[in-house]
Parts: structure tokens; C-alpha cells; sequence
């Protein structure tokens, strides 16, 4: 008959690491994200084929831009083709209409 290995439970120490000294002042992260929680409002009074401005930031932003479709959810946004034959999604907060001349 083989003889049973005995149990012995492991010791009942503290294994976690303790709390690194706190900083005196907290870090800014150049690159953290902000959230606009107005986002989820929208703006009202687009339609299709509305010219608008984009605002914000990004690599359209500056630029008049022509509504293609618009579209509802969580955000609200819209597919615009800009002046230079590009299209995005542009939130609607992010838009501006530009004053028919």
C-alpha cells in the first residue's frame, strides 16, 4: 500500500506588494481623452443637403462640408462630403450652418 502525501495548507502571509509613496502633485497626461457628455444632445435642424462648417478638432475641421446622410443613435452624427471631395462622420455638435449667401 502507498503511503498518502499529508496536506499541508501554504502559509498565511500577505503576498500583495505595498502601495508605492504618493506623488505631490497628480501627473497630466498630454495624450488622456476627454469626453463631451453634450454629444449624446446633438443639435437640431439638419437636413440633407445643408452646408455646414465643421468645428472642433481633427483634419477637417475648419472646412465647409455638404450633409449626405444623417444618422441617429447614442450620438447623433451625419456623413458629410467637404469641400475638397472627402467624407467622415462628424458628430452633430461638432457642426455649425453656414449662412446661405
Amino acid at each position: 500500500m502507498t503511503k498518502r502525501k499529508r496536506y499541508s495548507p501554504f502559509e498565511q502571509t500577505n503576498r500583495r506588494r505595498g502601495q508605492p509613496p504618493a506623488a505631490e502633485a497628480p501627473i497630466e497626461r498630454p495624450n488622456l481623452a476627454t469626453i463631451n457628455l453634450d454629444a449624446a444632445a446633438g443639435k437640431k435642424g439638419f437636413g440633407l443637403g445643408d452646408v455646414v462648417r465643421i468645428q472642433g478638432t481633427g483634419m477637417y475641421a475648419g472646412e465647409t462640408a455638404t450633409i449626405e446622410r444623417l444618422t441617429s443613435g447614442a450620438i447623433p452624427s451625419a456623413v458629410v462630403r467637404t469641400e475638397s471631395g472627402n467624407t467622415r462622420h462628424v458628430r452633430t455638435i461638432d457642426m455649425v450652418p453656414v449662412p446661405k449667401s
